[in-house]
């Protein structure tokens, strides 16, 4: 049976979330997260499974993740909550013990998504600073929950800010590094077309690992009751965050392929400074800098998504009330955000930065695969919501939510038995 509207919204706390995101800073927001961590960090690992094909395998894992927005963009308006997932689960397949097994899952990936970066982070940082690594993670780990505390807005604003750097940072590289895309005429067969079966497998490989680097729009979601009219400002953030961070990727991608030998670039903990060290020493440093801060933000990001689900699961699921308590002074959950940092560094001080980063892959797959059967089950089975319009939605998607969801599943077990 579906819920009834009085289960849907639970009583209201006397602090509850501040709306205060605007359509910009949830842009950026999406952004901080994808881009500190696709091409910052993954730009090499990808290239050590796919090769030449790396672009390719880029696009194969921005089709699936492009798909799968789609399907969020639609439940975002449908139901505005935080621990979007677990609401979205739960409304689909009407499985209470599902919908929480989901929404622990976006907890754990926040958490292993942050130490995969956090690990990633270290790579650039000791090119600028010789100092012990685990002393920089600690240090970066507590400055970041002090500011995630702090406030939304803040956090969002600052994110921003540094998502502009970052943008800044690959604008340097395709300047300096970009007369490489001469050769692309000559060289296209070669970056975009599998002559073997072990090509076709590299790509599917590669695009296993890259489909990490577009983790960032589905955590927009959980910050959906800060965001000022989420019926409009959601679905076209979601829109923008991907097609600017494809674009970029596969632009980066490219210029990386052509412009280094495959070892250098696989093996590489600063690829995109190493990249640039033949052009120009300086922007190879300022590269470094601005990969730091990028990275510091897509970690930043990753504590206030993780924190908010771990709020929301909480709020609607009847867990510990110091979890689901917000600052009267911060308006921000300060409890589960210290909760979700101590476990972050422990993950970060316990795995290497490959295996973090195939992890977080493979759980998020299952749970995009299950997000989008669930509304394609909901479009099935006529699902009547409260918002007419967004019914009206869902009866145009047809079925490709089946799609996108099969796709996921298909990426996830051919990387099971490969």
């Amino acid at each position: 049976m579906l819920l009834s509207p009085e289960t849907i919204d639970p009583v209201p706390e006397p602090e509850g979330l501040a709306r205060r995101i605007n359509l910009p800073l949830l842009i950026f927001y999406g952004l901080g997260t994808i881009l500190g961590a696709g091409i910052y960090v993954l730009v090499g690992k990808v290239a050590g499974s796919a090769g030449m094909l790396a672009p390719l395998a880029f696009i194969v894992a921005g089709v699936i993740a492009w798909l799968t927005a789609m399907s969020y963009s639609k439940l975002a308006v449908l139901f505005p909550q935080s621990a979007g997932e677990a609401i979205y689960i739960e409304h689909g397949f009407q499985q209470q013990w599902l919908s929480m097994a989901v929404g622990l899952l976006i907890i754990l990936t926040g958490i292993v998504s942050a130490a995969t970066l956090t690990r990633g982070f270290i790579g650039y940082f000791v090119l600028l600073v010789p100092v012990n690594e685990t002393f920089a993670m600690v240090a970066a780990l507590v400055l970041l929950t002090a500011l995630a505390a702090w406030g939304i807005a803040e956090s969002l604003t600052m994110a921003a800010l540094v998502t502009l750097i970052e943008i800044a940072g690959l604008v340097i590289v395709l300047v300096f590094c970009g007369d490489s895309l001469q050769q692309l005429p000559v060289k296209a067969p070669d970056l975009l077309i599998p002559s073997s079966a072990a090509q076709v497998a590299g790509i599917f490989s590669g695009a296993f690992l890259a489909f990490y680097a577009f983790i960032g729009f589905e955590d927009m979601v959980n910050v959906v009751e800060e965001v000022k009219q989420p019926e409009t400002t959601m679905p076209k953030a979601i829109f923008w965050v991907v097609v600017i961070s494809t674009g970029l990727y596969v632009l980066i991608a490219l210029v990386a392929t052509l412009s280094l030998p495959l070892n250098e670039l696989a093996q590489s903990k600063a690829p995109l400074a190493e990249l640039l060290s033949s052009k120009n020493a300086v922007a190879a440093k300022v590269v470094a800098v601005i990969s730091v801060l990028a990275i510091v933000n897509g970690v930043l990001i990753q504590i206030i998504m993780a924190s908010r689900v771990c709020y929301g699961l909480s709020k609607r699921f009847g867990g510990p009330h110091y979890l689901h308590r917000v600052s009267s002074i911060t308006k921000t959950p300060v409890i589960a955000t210290l909760l979700i940092a101590a476990l972050i560094l422990v993950a970060a001080l316990s795995f290497p930065l490959t295996a973090l980063a195939k992890f977080t892959s493979f759980i998020i797959l299952i749970i995009f695969s299950l997000i989008n059967f669930a509304l394609w089950k909901m479009h099935r089975n006529h699902y009547q919501a409260i918002d007419p319009v967004a019914v009206q939605q869902i009866s145009r998607l047809r079925s490709y939510p089946l799609l996108a969801g099969s796709l996921c599943l298909a990426l996830l077990l051919f990387q099971v038995s490969y």
